[in-house]
């Protein structure tokens, strides 16, 4: 019996506490959920991908065909302007240059044997001549001799215009000779080498790369892909912050310094090439490495800011019709952006007064993609304002994803 009575006033109890907990949360209605507003520095970005690399990256090819016989840099090395770096097998060109030297020493032997065979005519003619006055010999023989010696004369031009045309040979074998010494044309560092000892090239079609050179690694730049709807808000000259893969703790600084008007479509996305200038003096920055970089567009130091959150939650207090152009009702239930006469944008935000929401209006600035600036409005720096409703009776109120508020 008395075990009966203890389990009575226990559910008894238990019908008790439920129904408090109840009444109470009815009469509590929606609890709300809030954020401070803060005051503090804010700016806006525009965010990209790139690639770092030297300014300036020249490419040493080689104009002749052949077997690399030797190599004098390697990766990483550092070069001066005219240093050699490879060697060609130069037994071939060397043995061009004496074959067309040969062939010049052959060409000035035809000279002077055209300049004896001009001197015979010039007797020939001269004795013909005199011999003529004395009626020895008839005109004919007189005409031939000077033939001859026309003949003669431009045999002699023909073997001095093959003594200059074997020296241009000769210069072009020189040359092409001193191509085998694969030379440094400036001062920098080697970064890339493609060819191994014992390799041939072949100059055939087009030039081989035998080493990529970085002229200077303390000066990089970023070739960065900006989307045609940010392109607008880039100007040469600002600021930019970037981070690589390599070191996900710092954070490097940087200037634009160019703006390309040439676009790049890739599956109907339109971007632009924005190159930006960074100082590498502890050449941590190497080549080819991915740069998360952010522009700053706009920076504002000791402004009001309140959540993108706030901005896009929704309130429609209870019984209020959203018909109404109250600022409690139609104002509160369908919070938008819009333009005040000089082109800033005004909205509303929730502030949680005591236990009761207050709309304010507010006039906005940039945002940062979180926080978003406020020029001027109806709320001050330590207010409460709301970001979402929670607990019983949520019609009416939310904070969805999208929506108005994110402003730049």
């Amino acid at each position: 019996m008395k075990k009966k009575i203890l389990v009575s006033v226990v559910l008894a109890a238990v019908l008790a506490l439920g129904g408090f907990y109840l009444l109470k949360n009815r009469g509590n209605g929606v609890q709300f959920k809030t954020a401070k507003v803060s005051r503090g520095d804010l700016r806006a970005t525009v965010t990209a991908t790139g690639t770092v690399s030297a300014v300036t990256t020249v490419l040493v090819g080689t104009q002749v065909s052949g077997t690399v016989k030797q190599l004098f840099a390697d990766y990483n090395s550092p070069v001066k302007k005219g240093q050699l770096l490879a060697q060609i097998d130069p037994e071939l060109s060397e043995a061009k240059v004496a074959q067309t030297r040969a062939n010049l020493q052959a060409a000035a032997a035809n000279v002077e044997k055209a300049e004896a065979a001009l001197t015979d005519a010039d007797r020939t003619l001269e004795r013909n001549r005199t011999l003529f006055a004395r009626n020895f010999i008839a005109r004919s023989d007189l005409d031939t001799a000077d033939t001859n010696r026309l003949s003669a004369l431009a045999q002699l031009k023909v073997a001095k215009a093959q003594v200059e045309q074997q020296k241009a040979a000769l210069n072009q074998e020189e040359t092409n000779l001193n191509y085998t010494r694969i030379l440094s044309p400036v001062d920098g560092t080697v970064i890339s080498r493609n060819v191994d000892i014992g390799q041939t090239v072949a100059a055939s079609f087009q030039t081989p790369t035998l080493f990529s050179i970085a002229q200077d690694l303390t000066r990089m730049q970023i070739d960065t892909n900006v989307d045609e709807a940010d392109i607008g808000k880039v100007k040469v000259g600002q600021s930019v912050q970037f981070t690589v893969d390599a070191y996900p703790d710092s954070t490097f600084p940087g200037r634009v310094s160019e703006i390309r008007n040439a676009p790049t479509t890739v599956q109907n996305v339109v971007t632009y090439d924005v190159v930006v200038k960074v100082a590498n003096p502890e050449l941590k920055l190497k080549p080819g490495m991915t740069a998360n970089v952010s522009i700053i567009i706009a920076l504002e130091k000791g402004v009001i800011k309140v959540p993108n959150a706030a901005l896009r939650f929704k309130w429609q207090p209870a019984g209020a019709s959203p018909d109404r152009g109250s600022a409690g009702a139609a104002g509160a239930g369908r919070p938008q952006a819009v333009r005040a006469t000089n082109g800033a944008k005004t909205q509303g935000v929730w502030i949680l007064d005591g236990q009761k929401p207050r709309r304010a209006s507010l006039t906005l600035g940039i945002s940062d993609g979180n926080e978003t600036a406020v020029l001027s409005g109806e709320i001050k720096e330590g207010d409460a304002v709301i970001i979402e409703a929670t607990g019983q009776a949520k019609k009416g109120a939310s904070s969805p994803a999208g929506g108005p508020g994110l402003f730049r």
